[in-house]
């Protein structure tokens, strides 16, 4: 199971409670755990990339440097996604995990969500670098859902069509606020739709992941990585509270 998870943490200082020492120290105590128990990559924000690639790279680690783009909310401009992306790449980011602009998305200009993921497309994948496209299913109905998917997959299809393997489509960035409570993240129901409409692409089933056995149903489903920020506590057997 280490190969499957993307082990996370991108609480801000204020989001945790934390000093702005004490969360780096969280982003180092978390990239020396997946070093140590072999997990697939690390998943920090932007500001840590250096960082975190330091460590990686002094301990001759496989652990990939994973980080998010237009994080949490998905509604900065391409440009300004793009030039995040392009720091992010600068600093030594392997996987860039994009939040897409899920409410044009949900506003029907999907000329617009084209465009931002064959942009977005285009710069990772030609530097080398692995892209994830975080849809938020818990802010969309099951029809946007296998919307979003489809257009990642038929815009790869277009202008990247070996690359496939190298585009992830990703259910959640584990931070919506759902009006009724109900969960905010990877439901089996909504990887279900996102493998069904993203194939070929790989899935990304990614928050609300606490324990092995919805780690193991979501494998068993056909999901190729699993972000959370519970990974130590999944491959110990433990139940964990996260995101």
């Amino acid at each position: 199971m280490k190969e499957y998870l993307d082990s996370t943490y991108l609480k801000t200082p204020e989001q945790s409670d934390l000093s702005v020492q004490e969360t780096e120290q969280r982003v180092v105590d978390l990239v020396q755990e997946a070093i140590e128990n072999r997990f697939k990559a690390v998943m920090i924000r932007p500001g840590y990339v250096k960082l975190a690639k330091k460590i990686v790279d002094k301990a001759q680690s496989r652990v990939k440097v994973g980080t998010v783009i237009g994080f949490h909310e998905g509604i900065n401009t391409i440009k300004e996604k793009i030039q995040e992306a392009e720091r992010a790449i600068d600093d030594g980011a392997d996987e860039l995990d994009f939040v897409l602009n899920f409410q044009q998305l949900k506003n029907g200009n999907l000329d617009f969500v084209k465009e931002e993921v064959k942009t977005g497309n285009d710069l990772v994948l030609n530097k080398g670098r692995v892209i994830k496209w975080i849809i938020e299913t818990a802010a969309l109905t099951d029809e946007q859902i296998a919307a979003a998917s489809e257009l990642i997959r038929e815009v790869t299809l277009e202008y990247l069509p070996s690359k496939t393997d190298e585009v992830f489509v990703k259910s959640s960035t584990g931070f919506y606020t759902t009006k009724d409570g109900s969960p905010n993240g990877a439901t089996p129901h909504a990887i279900e739709i996102m493998l069904k409409h993203a194939h070929p692409l790989p899935v990304k089933a990614a928050g609300g992941i606490r324990n092995a056995e919805e780690a193991k149903k979501l494998i068993r489903m056909g999901v190729k990585r699993l972000g959370t920020s519970s990974a130590k506590e999944i491959v110990d057997g433990n139940e964990a509270e996260g995101y």
